[in-house]
């Protein structure tokens, strides 16, 4: 055996029928797992769907046996899961995974698992239980993992066998799990990534991972302290690291990580990617923001987006320092100091982890030295006052158009990102479908493609078709306590969408930040996107400044609405005079630069419609209207509650709180009759915000954006 074909082995098991195997309906033997925590089996959900509907009942329906016993598990977390037990599907589609309980099976050995995405090609292990001999016994195969491509790891040369469906997959040139086996073709093998596992902090449940990723690292570090005798992961990565290395050796990297394995996990992957993103614009360049994002979970993936960076550096007193030590230590501090603010300095585990950082960082780069010691004075100026990313940039030559406003988020303060989500009709379809790509933006400017569908998705599938993308792309935007904010761009027929309304769960559920509408708890706005494709206007940026400075007041949309009250809004009023189209623009264009358009219906068609398109070529950034209002008699109500509203805010920065509250007082039901009543008027109210300091694109979506883990 190879020297982690003998790691590995241990740590295989075989997954059959309950009760020493036998299955009166079938094969006993499933397939393939492996421990990856004392009492945590890790395999693929077409293995464990063998054992019929039981397997999704919460049951103990599934066997587990392994070299040092034999017990049942349950299955906890599973991604695709049938939505009918009784009717799995007949295709799996990746990730195919699943977390087998097995709460006997304490005093076991586990694999050990990356923290980074898989590079290729590299060299791999296969591993598993096959029967195709005839008898069941473990199968050992080398090869290569040559490519991603739509979520598979493809293999070559050795491929996977019968039964070992949900073993593992080592990457042979760093010592760690970067896969699970799950079928092949007729020239090529396919597992699943191991990145994929973080797709299971998003079901049902999912938030057990991280106690079993937690259960992991303390695993490896206890087995590197106290071998007793047996070879370990940490040894055998160590002999694969070269005796000329600098930097986080796998054996730095184990205590770390069984350091991290005490601390409260992050929120998302936004909390994380955070302090990433601040370290490398510290030790890459101060303008650095990854192009392709990763979707990291826990700290220690943080510590895999950072421990390979290289171009080391010389510098006089010390010699050579090594920037991925430099950049790890770094991070490590500035989790210190990030959880330090949020939970107080007296959190268990955050001396540990301060004493790690002491040991470690005598070989980082002075400036290093002296930014790590200020991270971890508590007198020091808060981690987050560093300069925005790209703030530099946006002031100085390489600016591309000095006229213009520096970009602002719309982003609560602390937020990593505001989400984007641009909606574009696609042309020539009956009925009329839409096209839609949703990405983060960074500091109002740099954009880094999540996903998208050219193809589109008829008008009433959009909530549904994007609520998934955009549950991921909050996650990468909010950091901690700081959420991030959603700006929709879409066509003007688009502009009534209830976005404030739209959840981030199918069902409204027990009471939760995700059984909230939008709108009630982040920022939401709409963009023009039929403005979008060409450079700002000269009107559109001076009102924006004005709206920035202030202060703000409300003009009609339509003139004619206040004077004509509810008759303004039939569909036949012959004896109303509606205002021109040139008249209009007159009158908006004329106004003062904080002057706000408000109208009291909605504007995806008909006269607010055409009123909505001569406020946008007037260039006003700021309007406010009712997407859902029918039948209504209160224009003048709410003309006049808005003018207050618009009044209070005093800026354009200052109204989405005003608007949230807002919107959730108009949304309690529980809430006395009478207060309600009061806020009656701000039932639907839609928000348009775009100022001209957005990323420009010239042409419609098109395609798809570029999709892909990490930056190598």
């Amino acid at each position: 055996m190879s020297a982690f074909d003998a790691l590995v082995r241990p740590a295989l098991v075989r997954i059959a029928a309950p009760g020493g195997g036998y299955d009166p309906h079938g094969d006993p033997y499933w397939g393939t797992g492996f421990f990856i925590a004392p009492g945590w089996v890790l395999t693929c959900a077409h293995v464990v769907a063998k054992g019929g509907s039981a397997v999704w009942r919460d049951e103990p329906a599934v066997g587990i046996s392994w070299e040092g016993g034999e017990t049942t598990g349950r299955v906890v977390l599973a991604k695709p899961r049938p939505a009918a037990p009784e009717a799995p599907p007949t295709r799996w589609d990746f990730p195919d995974l699943a977390l087998v309980h097995v709460p006997d099976a304490l005093d076991v050995a586990c694999v050990r698992l990356s923290e980074r995405p898989p590079t290729t090609p590299t060299p791999i292990s296969l591993h598993g239980w096959s029967h195709q001999t005839g008898e069941v016994r473990v199968r050992d195969a080398e090869g290569e993992a040559h490519a991603i491509e739509g979520g598979a790891l493809l293999l070559r040369g050795s491929l996977p066998v019968e039964g070992v469906s949900g073993g593992p997959v080592v990457d042979l040139r760093r010592g760690a799990v970067i896969g699970l086996n799950k079928g092949r073709g007729r020239d090529e093998g396919a597992a699943v990534p191991l990145t994929a596992l973080r797709e299971l902090h998003d079901v049902p449940g999912g938030e057990v991972l991280h106690e079993v990723l937690r259960a992991h690292d303390r695993h490896h570090l206890a087995r590197f302290r106290f071998p007793r005798g047996r070879r370990t992961w940490t040894a055998a990565q160590m002999e694969l690291w070269p005796a000329t290395a600098r930097g986080v050796s796998p054996a730095r990297r184990v205590q770390l990580y069984g350091r991290f394995a005490e601390l409260p996990p992050p929120t998302g992957p936004g909390e994380v990617m955070a302090l990433v993103d601040a370290v490398k614009r510290r030790v890459l360049h101060p303008d650095y923001q990854a192009v392709l994002e990763t979707d990291a979970r826990t700290w220690r993936d943080g510590v895999g987006l950072l421990h390979e960076l290289h171009a080391p550096r010389q510098e006089n007193a010390s010699g050579t320092t090594d920037l991925g030590l430099d950049a790890v230590l770094l991070y490590t501090a500035r989790i210190v100091r990030h959880l330090t603010e949020r939970y107080g300095p007296e959190l268990d585990g955050l001396p540990g982890l301060v004493d790690w950082i002491a040991d470690e960082s005598g070989g980082a780069h002075g400036a290093v030295q002296e930014e790590i010691a200020a991270l971890l004075d508590p007198e020091a100026p808060r981690a987050g006052a560093d300069p925005a990313p790209h703030a530099e940039a946006a002031d100085g030559p390489g600016r591309e158009d000095p006229a213009a406003p520096a970009a602002r988020p719309a982003r609560e303060s602390g937020a990593r990102a505001d989400v984007r989500i641009e909606v574009d009709p696609v042309p020539y379809t009956s009925p009329q479908r839409y096209a839609w790509r949703v990405m983060l933006l960074f500091d109002g400017r740099t954009v880094s493609p999540l996903s998208g569908d050219d193809k589109g998705t008829a008008r009433d599938r959009l909530q549904d078709t994007l609520r998934a993308p955009l549950v991921d792309a909050l996650g990468r935007g909010d950091s901690g306590d700081h959420l991030a904010a959603v700006e929709v761009v879409l066509p003007r027929e688009l502009f009534d969408l209830p976005l404030d309304t739209w959840r981030l769960t199918p069902e409204e559920e027990h009471f939760g930040e995700r059984s909230l509408p939008l709108g009630q708890r982040r920022i939401v706005v709409i963009r023009d996107r039929q403005r979008s494709h060409h450079p700002p206007s000269p009107e559109w940026r001076r009102r924006w400044r004005g709206s920035e400075g202030g202060p703000l007041r409300a003009v009609p949309l339509r003139s004619e609405v206040l004077a004509a009250g509810a008759e303004a809004h039939a569909a036949h009023a012959p004896h109303i005079r509606k205002e021109s189209r040139l008249g209009a623009y007159e009158r908006l264009g004329g106004v003062g630069d904080g002057s706000v358009p408000v109208y009291c219906g909605p504007v995806g068609g008909g006269d607010g419609h055409r009123a909505m398109d001569v406020a946008l070529a007037a260039g006003h950034p700021i309007a406010l209207w009712r997407h859902g209002a029918g039948d209504h008699g209160d224009c003048a109500e709410f003309h006049h509650e808005v003018g207050k509203l618009l009044a209070g805010a005093g800026s354009a920065e200052g109204l989405h709180q005003p608007v949230r509250t807002l919107r959730m007082r108009v949304a309690d039901a529980e809430a006395d009759p009478t207060e309600r009543a009061e806020h009656a008027w701000a039932e639907d109210l839609a928000v348009l915000y775009d100022p001209p300091d957005r990323p420009p694109f010239d042409d419609l979506l098109q395609g798809p954006p570029l999709l892909g883990e990490g930056d190598r």
